[in-house]
């Protein structure tokens, strides 16, 4: 340490005023209430701006906008497909099984903790990724909708002949396409 150390000396003291100086733009006060900001708004001092789904923290699956596109495709009265009674009891049967409350579900598929309130209760509209999810975090195969009622629907049309078409065969001038399957 040198021995002339003054720790005074190269320090400048004196106050500083950082900001605003007594001349320059006047600031205008920001009105505290409604009415002075209706006020203030009439008289265009202030302009206000919409924003819309600004600060959201939606998932990449929640049913908002998919929904609403549905609902407006939709013509007639029910043709939107709700969650079938079988997937939401076996969802709620294998989920009760794992010992898990909805909510850790949802956690642990990265949902809000209503999207599996609502396939529960039946309220939600299918979604094939988020049936999916479940499936592998409760380790069991889910009843997909529409899949189950599509194969009944194939095995009760009539052929003709009693069984099933032969090979190039074709039933009632209807090609079924694709290559007859090998045996």
């Amino acid at each position: 340490m040198p021995q002339n150390f003054n720790p005074g000396s190269g320090q400048d003291w004196a106050p500083v005023n950082v900001g605003r100086t007594g001349s320059g733009p006047q600031r205008t006060t920001v009105p505290k209430s409604a009415r002075a900001l209706d006020q203030a708004k009439a008289k265009g001092l202030v302009a206000t701006e919409k924003k819309y789904g600004a600060g959201g923290n939606k998932s990449a699956h929640s049913q908002g906008a998919l929904s609403a596109k549905k609902l407006e495709e939709a013509t007639d009265v029910g043709s939107l497909a709700k969650v079938d009674k079988s997937l939401s009891k076996a969802i709620m049967q294998a989920r009760m099984a794992k010992k898990m409350t909805q909510k850790e579900l949802a956690t642990a598929i990265n949902e809000k903790p209503q999207v599996v309130g609502d396939y529960e209760s039946g309220r939600a509209i299918p979604n094939p990724q988020i049936i999916s999810k479940l499936e592998r975090k409760l380790g069991t195969r889910l009843p997909r909708p529409g899949k189950s009622k599509a194969p009944a629907n194939k095995k009760t049309g009539t052929t003709g002949g009693g069984g099933p078409p032969r090979a190039g065969a074709k039933s009632g001038g209807v090609n079924r396409g694709g290559p007859p399957k090998r045996r």
